[in-house]
């Protein structure tokens, strides 16, 4: 207690009159006082880290190759099929523009039959034409 409530307490007139103890270790002494820097895991090194992440990239890169290498193989195999069927149907698209032709040529001749003169599937224009279905079955097919 301090020296203001043991003050009037008879027996105790002056602060000199109050029991002296001394602070001293306890028996056996202090515990040493930790100074080193000891600090808790907080998780993987930076090399766990790394190899981790090697190991998932080297991983994404082999299904990466796996799958463009099925893709090229279907695009060959596209390829393939198409120069295959490309002949038969040119030929086909050719049979559809022979008969398309030979209906203009008769619906011309029934027109102009009365035109003095009038050749039947002579052109009238000087200029190199090439029929549009084979060349759109050329550029879509190859």
């Amino acid at each position: 207690m301090t020296e203001f409530l043991k003050r009037g307490v008879p027996g105790l007139s002056s602060i000199k009159d109050l029991p002296v103890t001394q602070d001293a270790p306890p028996p056996g002494g202090f515990p040493s006082i930790r100074i080193e820097r000891r600090l808790p895991n907080t998780g993987p090194t930076g090399a766990a880290i790394f190899g981790i992440a090697a190991a998932i990239m080297g991983y994404g890169f082999y299904q990466l190759w796996g799958a463009k290498r099925d893709k090229r193989f279907q695009a060959d195999e596209i390829y393939t099929v198409r120069s295959i069927v490309h002949p038969v149907l040119v030929a086909e698209w050719d049979l559809r523009y022979l008969e398309h032709q030979r209906k203009e040529h008769e619906r011309e001749a029934e027109l102009m039959k009365n035109v003095p003169g009038w050749k039947v599937g002579e052109p009238t224009t000087k200029h190199r034409w090439l029929p549009p279905l084979e060349s759109w079955a050329r550029r879509s097919l190859l």
